[in-house]
C-alpha cells in the first residue's frame, strides 16, 4: 500500500512513528499543503489513502482536490472544517445530544465587552466565564474573564477577533484529553491553562470514568472523524462536560498511537 501524508512536518513523532510502523511492507510520501505542485505530484503517482495532518486553508483545499479524484483522505476535509468553527462545533454538538458546553458567539471581542459593560457580567452569563478565538488554531485565544476590567484587558489585544464565550464550569483545576483512532480510546491528564493556583493536585492514576471513552467514540460518529481529540473537564462526581473537540490531534508520547494510525490507514487504503 501506499499512504500519503498531508503536513509541512513530516517529522512530527505522531507521522514518524506511523511510517516507520509501516515500513518497510508499504510505502509512505510526503504531500506539503505549501508546495504549489503538491496536487499535481499526487496525480500523477496517487497514494491510496492519505493523512491529513495540517488544519490551514491550502491543506485543506488539497483534501478536497483529492477526494474529488476519489481517494480516501483521513480525517475528510469537511470533518476536519467541522472542528475549527466553535460556534458550529457547539451546535453541532448539542443537536446531538452530547454534554458540550453552552456556547454564544459575538463578531468581535470588542462586541462582546460592549454587551457586557460593567455589569455582572453578560446578560444570562455571570462572571466567569471563558473567552475563546471563534476559529479554532494554533496560538488562538483561550482566557478566563472574572469581570468586566479583565476583559477590556483582553480587548487591547484581542479586541477584533471574533470569539465564543462559555459559562465558567466549577471542576477540579485539570483537563481530561481523550483522543481516539478509529475504535481505539488513549488518554491524557494536564493542568487546565484557567486553573487557579490553588487549584487541587492531580491525584495519582487518576484516569476518566470508563464511560467517558464510550462518549469519545460517539464524539467521533458525531463529527464523521477518525482521528481526533476531545477535552473534557469533571464538573463533580464524573460528570463529563465537552468544552472542546479536535481534529488530528499530535497524541505526542502515547503509546501504541503511531501502530494504531497505521493499521487504520492500511484499513481505510483496503
Amino acid at each position: 500500500m501506499k499512504v500519503g501524508l498531508i503536513t509541512p512536518d513530516a517529522g512530527h513523532p505522531l507521522l514518524a512513528g506511523t511510517a516507520a510502523a509501516l515500513a518497510p511492507a508499504h510505502e509512505v510520501v510526503v504531500l506539503d499543503p505549501r508546495d504549489p505542485d503538491a496536487e499535481a505530484v499526487a496525480a500523477r503517482a496517487p497514494a491510496d489513502v492519505y493523512l491529513l495532518k495540517a488544519r490551514d486553508p491550502r491543506a485543506l483545499e488539497l483534501a478536497r482536490a483529492l477526494e474529488r479524484r476519489g481517494a480516501p483522505v483521513v480525517n475528510s476535509a469537511a470533518a476536519t472544517e467541522r472542528c475549527q468553527d466553535r460556534r458550529d462545533m457547539a451546535e453541532l454538538a448539542r443537536r446531538a445530544g452530547l454534554p458540550f458546553a453552552a456556547t454564544a458567539a459575538f463578531p468581535s471581542l470588542d462586541r462582546m465587552a460592549e454587551r457586557a459593560g460593567d455589569g455582572p457580567g453578560l446578560p444570562g452569563l455571570p462572571w466567569p466565564v471563558v473567552v475563546k478565538s471563534r476559529r479554532s488554531r494554533k496560538g488562538d485565544l483561550v482566557a478566563r474573564v472574572d469581570d468586566a476590567e479583565r476583559l477590556r484587558e483582553l480587548s487591547a489585544g484581542w479586541g477584533e477577533e471574533p470569539v465564543v464565550v462559555q459559562a465558567f464550569a466549577p471542576n477540579n483545576g485539570w483537563d481530561h484529553k481523550l483522543y481516539a483512532i478509529g475504535d481505539r480510546v488513549f488518554a491524557g491528564l494536564r493542568r487546565s491553562e484557567l486553573a487557579r493556583e490553588d487549584a487541587e493536585p492531580a491525584r495519582s492514576g487518576t484516569g476518566p470514568p470508563a464511560r467517558w471513552a464510550e462518549l469519545t467514540l460517539l464524539v467521533g460518529e458525531v463529527f464523521a472523524l477518525d482521528v481526533y481529540g476531545v477535552d473534557f473537564v469533571d464538573t463533580g462526581d464524573g460528570t463529563p462536560l465537552i468544552v472542546d473537540v479536535n481534529a488530528f490531534p499530535g497524541l505526542r508520547g502515547r503509546p501504541g498511537a503511531p501502530e494504531a494510525l497505521a493499521a487504520m490507514a492500511l484499513r481505510r487504503a483496503g
